[in-house]
């Protein structure tokens, strides 16, 4: 089959690879109709995770048709079409059982490997590092999914792909993160980011109702795209962020702030920007931290800072006595997908959000390389890119 392989700091190639098959009793094969390029992709493609081996296949966002189930599945059959959460949970650990899906107890195979890195492992992720299992990705024309008969999502008759694709990341990535900063009918918001989970922030905190949402960012297709979802934007190339988010909070600063950015921050003019390149650059820090930074500078004391941008490691000169002195709650993680896909299929179904709105470029798998740069270097206005294998 072709797949979409990782063979070292951007370089992707689509490369012929084994067909998958069943492993394990609870096991199912995917025949892949879309998966798509995450900005978390890119990280892997910059070469800033470590954990990754030449020929990895790639990809954590994906959907398609089951072909095969194993002997112990009694949920999936033939011919069912789901979508795939991008983290892979048994459904029976205590953690799972708590609907912490992304700390599965069981799914790292890789957890002694976590244990060393993290203190603890988290869950086995699709398509990401040998630290997170190295499980074959999505960006293929065929995917083993452990655990299928708890983890896959089944896809109701009348929703296109592009409206269910989205279920196993980025829709559940920026609700949890609008979720997590307990919004309340008066609340600013601010999210850092405008990309597909920061459009999807934003979109969920205007369900969730909060009085004003502010979108940051730099291009101007993105910001675009966050005024039709109901948000004010700013664009942090052409004004200060601070004094545009002091002028429309009245000098109070927002309740609550999402970063949607995670570890390459584009901000470039400021003294700690270019900082964190220059370490970054020879590997004594692993993330740029500026939107942290900045949040914690702007929250309105006693605000919640929110985190659904990845990081991988090591940050620098994060001023964490600014956020305990202002008495900041910090709430991060990799997405609990399945705790929130019913609700969120509800949503879709009864059309309070298409998803299908993020997507600018739609190509067939051979051109995913291709698509990477495009998507790396934010040309075509290129904000989600769904790859038909």
């Amino acid at each position: 089959m072709r797949a979409l392989c990782w063979h070292g700091k951007k370089d992707v190639r689509c490369d012929t690879v084994p067909d998958p098959r069943i492993e394990d009793p609870r096991d199912a094969i995917v025949k892949v109709s879309s998966c798509a390029i995450c900005g978390s992709d890119l990280h892997l493609y910059d070469g800033f995770m470590p954990g990754m081996e030449k020929g990895d296949v790639l990809g954590h966002e994906f959907m398609g048709e089951v072909v095969e189930v194993g002997a112990s599945d009694h949920r999936l059959r033939p011919g069912d079409r789901v979508v795939i959460p991008f983290t892979i949970v048994c459904g029976e650990c205590e953690q799972c059982r708590r609907g912490n899906f992304s700390v599965c107890e069981r799914s790292n195979r890789n957890r002694a490997l976590a244990d060393k890195a993290f203190g603890h492992s988290p869950a086995g992720l699709f398509g990401y590092t040998h630290l997170t299992g190295g499980y074959a990705g999505g960006q293929a024309e065929y995917v083993r999914v452990p655990f299928a008969d708890a983890g896959a999502v089944k896809v109701p008759e009348g929703l296109t792909d592009e409206q269910a694709l989205f279920l196993g990341d980025i829709f559940p990535t920026g609700w949890q993160a609008a979720v997590q900063c307990d919004i309340e009918p008066t609340d600013t918001m601010a999210v850092w980011g405008a990309g597909a989970v920061g459009q999807f922030a934003i979109r969920s905190a205007v369900l969730l109702g909060a009085a004003q949402v502010i979108a940051i960012d730099r291009l101007p297709d993105r910001l675009s795209m966050a005024r039709a979802g109901g948000a004010i934007t700013i664009d942090f190339e052409q004004e200060s962020v601070v004094e545009r988010l002091n002028e429309l909070t009245h000098g109070k600063g927002p309740e609550k702030c999402i970063d949607a950015v995670g570890m390459e921050s584009h901000a470039t003019r400021s003294i700690d920007a270019l900082y964190d390149r220059a370490k970054q650059a020879v590997m004594l820090e692993t993330g740029r931290p500026h939107v942290l930074r900045e949040m914690m500078y702007v929250c309105r004391p006693a605000g919640i800072l929110s985190v659904p941008g990845v990081y991988g490691g090591l940050l620098d000169k994060l001023p964490f006595g600014m956020a305990m002195n202002k008495a900041l709650t910090i709430r991060t993680g990799q997405t609990h997908v399945n705790r929130w896909t019913d609700d969120l299929l509800r949503r879709i179904e009864e059309g309070q959000i298409d998803p299908s709105f993020v997507v600018t470029h739609t190509v067939g798998l051979e051109r995913g390389p291709e698509m990477y740069r495009t998507f790396r270097d934010k040309q075509d206005g290129c904000v989600k890119v769904v790859l038909k294998p």
